[in-house]
């Protein structure tokens, strides 16, 4: 029971993204231009991948469903506190504290899920655990579209408490049925600073920076350049997630057969062909086309980030398996604030200059670039992963 309720939390944290499809209407209610729209990402995303490691480390000493309840609890508090935001200042406040909230469940949730199950069964409780927070981010932009269209963009957030309420009432019925002894000692620094770990948390920290090519940059494409509804622009958004949610099983089982290494680096060049292609993506690319290259970059991601996490996790005994976990994250949220943060200003420096379209395709293809890199550096270096 412990591990669907993990992934029924990571669930509820995953509809984040929801808040991407509202990105121009927001812009647009408070003024700003699209470039500033990153910040609403930065003050989420920075503060929980900063809390998922400081709070799947404490959890190891104090219980992996106390803190997540905790974060189910804030949740709550933060998506209020978004929704009845006043002024940019202060959504992006909610949004800092809509972030620790998200790091405290993400940060237990892969302990949770992985509670009690057999080293050739962690890969799978993993894929389940990841295929759910895909389909988060998968119903989120088509759940947005429909909100936005008749409510606003701060139906994003209302709509949202229930469902942590719902989370958090099952969390608090939920017992762990193997008994998580606590560790001895909180994970030390010569436990995280190995090379098998940071190397497989550097591969991280790049595919999902390149990633955020899509959820800042695309919406803008879709309502702006090809002048869709955000209902519609919602549903083809959704490709991305909805393929990193179905490779999520499949990357999980063949890691538990053949070991992570091979569908780590399968996944970076797939996720590395999809920016490409989508760099290509111009007013006229058909959107057939343009819908595989959404589906191509999201299902290289789905079958990356699986085996990724195992190898992390694999890197620590069961007792630091709430810091392994929160580690996990945090490579993939580092990655996001840098990526985002790059990203954008590539998109700003260069739109003044080119134009949104030329911007647009160097952002891409910048993304495409470093996801190639790593993949070259994941098959030339085979240290970063433990095989088993």
């Amino acid at each position: 029971m412990v591990r669907w309720v993990a992934a029924a939390g990571a669930f509820v944290v995953s509809l984040d993204s929801m808040v991407n499809i509202a990105f121009p209407v927001m812009a647009a209610a408070f003024g700003i231009p699209p470039e500033h729209v990153r910040w609403i990402i930065v003050c989420y995303v920075g503060s929980y991948s900063v809390t998922s490691f400081v709070a799947g480390a404490a959890a190891d000493r104090v219980g992996h469903l106390r803190v997540f309840r905790a974060g189910l609890a804030l949740s709550v508090a933060g998506f209020a506190l978004c929704g009845g935001a006043p002024s940019f200042g202060l959504l992006l406040a909610g949004r800092a504290v809509q972030g620790i909230a998200g790091g405290l469940v993400y940060g237990t949730a892969p302990a949770l899920a992985t509670l009690g199950a057999a080293p050739t069964l962690r890969g799978r409780r993993l894929g389940f655990l990841n295929a759910a927070i895909g389909l988060g981010f998968a119903s989120g932009p088509v759940l947005a579209g429909v909100l936005v269209d008749a409510l606003g963009w701060r139906a994003v957030f209302h709509a949202r408490v229930p469902a942590a309420l719902a989370a958090l009432g099952w969390a608090l019925a939920a017992r762990a049925r193997v008994s998580d002894e606590a560790a001895p000692r909180l994970v030390a620094a010569r436990d995280v600073l190995r090379v098998p770990v940071l190397a497989a948390s550097a591969l991280s920290f790049v595919a999902n920076g390149a990633i955020f090519a899509i959820w800042l940059l695309a919406p803008f494409y879709l309502v702006g350049v090809r002048g869709l509804s955000a209902s519609t622009a919602g549903a083809l958004f959704m490709l991305t997630p909805l393929s990193t949610a179905a490779a999520a099983p499949l990357a999980g089982w063949l890691a538990d057969r053949v070991g992570a290494r091979g569908p780590m680096v399968a996944g970076l060049v797939l996720e590395s062909v999809g920016l490409g292609a989508l760099s290509r993506a111009e007013a006229a690319t058909p959107l057939a086309l343009v819908s595989l290259g959404l589906c191509a970059t999201g299902f290289g991601l789905g079958v990356f980030q699986v085996p990724n996490m195992l190898s992390v996790m694999a890197a620590f005994p069961a007792r630091h398996a709430g810091a392994a976990g929160g580690l996990a994250f945090l490579a993939r949220t580092l990655g996001v604030v840098t990526g985002v943060l790059v990203l954008a200003a590539v998109f700003a420096g260069r739109r003044g200059i080119v134009g949104f379209q030329a911007a647009f395709a160097e952002a891409f293809a910048l993304a495409a670039l470093a996801v190639a890199a790593a993949a070259v550096a994941g098959l030339v270096a085979r240290a970063y992963t433990r095989e088993r």
